[in-house]
């Protein structure tokens, strides 16, 4: 049971068995170690450095002899307090490191991720999923639609569901949509465009804030896509902002 515990502690099977091997006895030569563990013996001697560097085993030389010992289990404590202050150390290193792999991610090309999902309930999970991606509390979204086909393809009730995500989390919209006839009445501000549906037809409903974007095709069963990306949300931004400056 306890060997489970020394290799959650950062000890690796190998050398758990090493120093378990070790503690049953004065000590110990190399030859026997493997013996007694079944590790290979040139495996043993790196096993053995680092159970050296952990402070848990030391060296004894008698002559040309050399053999091996370990040190008591108290210093099991020793070494779980170390690992905890050098772990505490990277946390706190952490904040600085992450933006400098962030910069050699954006040199060396992004790989975007990109989530499936199908049907009105897929829909529904992919904006949730979407909206708990954002911890700021205030920012610009920029949105794409065609307003008859999401009033045709959701029942109210589905769109207050859609309502009720985005609800509190204070999102200034920027958008470009369709509508067959005339503006739509919108209760909230924010910045809209609305085009001719018949030159620039829109048939999905985008939605983009920060490096994020979720789209869904409008049609009766609906597929949605969710995708991270700074480069492609940033692209798309671009253009809703851009269509609203034209006004």
């Amino acid at each position: 049971m306890f060997e489970q515990f020394l290799q959650e502690i950062g000890l690796s099977e190998k050398e758990v068995k090493v120093y378990l091997s070790l503690i049953q006895v004065d000590r110990d030569g190399v030859q026997d170690i493997a013996k007694k563990t079944g590790i290979n013996r040139t495996t043993v001697y790196p096993v053995i450095e680092s159970l050296q560097k952990k402070g848990l085993v030391s060296e004894v030389q008698e002559g040309k002899k050399i053999e091996y010992m370990a040190e008591p289990p108290e210093r099991l404590e020793t070494f779980v307090e170390r690992q905890r202050v050098v772990f505490e150390e990277h946390t706190k290193r952490l904040k600085d490191v992450i933006p400098q792999i962030k910069s050699l991610e954006r040199k060396n090309g992004e790989r975007p991720v990109v989530k499936y999902f199908e049907g009105r309930d897929g829909a529904v999970s992919a904006y949730e999923e979407f909206y708990g991606m954002h911890n700021i509390e205030t920012r610009e979204g920029y949105f794409i639609y065609n307003r008859d086909l999401l009033d045709s393809r959701f029942t109210p009730a589905e769109r207050d569901r859609f309502l009720k995500i985005r609800t509190g989390k204070h999102v200034s919209p920027i958008s470009v949509y369709t509508k067959s006839e005339g503006d739509y009445q919108f209760t909230t501000p924010g910045k809209r465009m609305r085009i001719d549906s018949e030159k620039y037809p829109i048939s999905a409903d985008i939605t983009i804030i920060e490096d994020r974007i979720v789209a869904s095709t409008l049609g009766e069963n609906p597929v949605t896509i969710l995708i991270k990306s700074k480069d492609l949300a940033q692209s798309l931004a671009s253009l809703v902002r851009y269509i609203n400056d034209k006004q």
